[in-house]
């Protein structure tokens, strides 16, 4: 087992919480973009980090699109 790994995923969680937390506390529209652009960046991550796993960049390339569409769109 990778012990880097699973750290970096709970310092993943606790600044992905953190983040949710903080842009509960903006003005809209700011919270929405803040947390859309979190929800982009997540995707990217996915995608790059996924290394030809092809689930996981589907899974990636969804997260990209709905972040956009709620940074932008959703309201």
């Amino acid at each position: 087992m990778n012990l880097s790994r699973q750290a970096l995923g709970m310092i993943g969680l606790i600044v992905g919480f953190g983040l949710y937390g903080l842009a509960g506390r903006l003005h809209s529209p700011w919270n929405e973009v803040l947390i859309g652009s979190v929800f982009a960046a997540l995707g990217v991550t996915a995608f790059v980090y996924a290394r030809g796993e092809r689930w996981i960049q589907a899974l990636g390339a969804l997260l990209f699109v709905y972040g956009l569409v709620r940074a932008f769109l959703l309201r």
